[in-house]
């Protein structure tokens, strides 16, 4: 009975310690992956904070870069019109300092920023066209200012012959003159418009009025930039075909009349506030 006793003692000894060694095989199992999911989210932790510390750096760079622009510009911008236009309070400044010089009744029916900047630069075209003393060449050539654009309208019989985009010598007077009114007022920029009547052609070299319209208006381009200097940056060739008729093309007097080249002289308000800055800059220094 004894012996039994104890036996059963003995097995129940042994089967406490394996499950003892069991529990303790499995906490120290519990213990190496709860230090590695400590450590892992310990470096996933790093790599947060880099990243943050980097992006809170390029916020720093853009602010610094925003107040940077906002002290150059003054930090007040002027809308111009009913766009997106703006312009900053120094060059509304500087504006002001050109407008203050025109006389008081060009002035008179400005009622917007927009409005004293087409007087300005329109005071400058008219002072350009009167200075440069364009030929009228017995009606051949019109020209006309709308607030800020001037429209010269040259005849054909002047610049072409019929069917051709070679451009006649005896249009060098005009170019030559149309050249100098365009290199004094670098603010400018040039469109030229090639008009046709609406007789079809079709050549060798030709396709269409179209071809013909576009043809001649490189034409005049490409002797101003080679032969008159004008820098080419600031011309725009265009062909409009026989699809913009001062008149119906019913009589030979009539088509003759829609066989143009309209030169159209434009402000780019980039440019011209680009000069106030410079003749800004050359006032301080002298």
């Amino acid at each position: 009975m004894k012996k039994g006793i104890l036996t059963a003692l003995v097995i129940s000894l042994a089967l406490s310690s394996c499950v003892s060694k069991k529990k303790y095989v499995q906490l120290e199992q519990d213990l190496i992956d709860t230090k590695g999911e400590l450590q892992q989210t310990t470096l996933e932790k790093e790599e947060l904070e880099t990243k943050f510390a980097k992006i809170e750096k390029r916020v720093d760079e853009y602010n610094g870069k925003i107040n940077s622009l906002q002290k150059s510009n003054d930090e007040k911008m002027a809308f111009v019109g009913g766009d997106v236009t703006v312009i900053s309070a120094n060059m509304k400044t500087k504006l002001n300092e050109v407008l203050a010089k025109l006389p008081a009744e060009e002035l008179a029916n400005a009622k917007t920023l927009k409005d004293s900047m087409d007087i300005a630069l329109s005071h400058n075209l008219k002072k350009s066209i009167s200075e440069s003393d364009l030929e009228k060449n017995g009606g051949k050539i019109d020209i006309g200012i709308d607030k800020t654009v001037v429209m010269i309208s040259v005849s054909d019989s002047l610049l072409f012959r019929s069917g051709s985009y070679r451009v006649n010598s005896k249009a060098t007077d005009f170019l030559q003159q149309l050249a100098d009114v365009i290199k004094s007022e670098p603010s400018m920029d040039v469109m030229i418009e090639g008009h046709t009547d609406s007789k079809t052609i079709h050549t060798e070299t030709i396709q269409d009025n179209w071809d013909l319209s576009v043809k001649r208006s490189t034409a005049i381009a490409r002797l101003l930039q080679k032969k008159y200097d004008v820098d080419p940056s600031r011309l725009i060739p265009a062909g409009r075909s026989s699809y913009v008729p001062l008149t119906d093309n019913d009589t030979k007097e009539n088509r003759a009349r829609n066989r143009r080249t309209n030169i159209i002289i434009m402000p780019n308000l980039d440019k011209f506030f680009a000069l106030l800055a410079d003749e800004n800059e050359e006032v301080v220094q002298r």
